[in-house]
């Protein structure tokens, strides 16, 4: 899931929940400082999305870690990258 860009339209969601998790919401609306408990909800989601963001570049960086013999990385290596065409797609033979 990529993280929602600012500035997207507000549309509605209503949620039902029992009084205890509203009032909880409520509690950390005013103790959080937010305006309104929209704005605190909206806080929540943007934090999971940054941990599973995290959690998805940890994962790749893993395995990248596993995927074999490490290569040194210079200045050079990179000029030299960029420098080399790209790799064509093999075309596979019709029957």
């Amino acid at each position: 899931m990529e993280i929602c860009p600012e500035g997207d339209a507000m549309r509605s969601l209503n949620i039902s929940m029992p009084e205890s998790m509203r009032t909880f919401i409520e509690d950390q609306t005013r103790r959080g400082g937010y305006g309104t408990a929209s704005e605190y909800l909206r806080t929540l989601i943007r934090d999971a999305w940054k941990r599973q963001a995290e959690d998805r570049l940890e994962g790749m960086l893993l395995e990248g870690l596993d995927s074999g013999k490490p290569t040194d990385v210079s200045p050079d290596y990179w000029e030299r990258k960029k420098a080399r065409p790209a790799a064509t797609p093999r075309r596979t033979k019709r029957s």
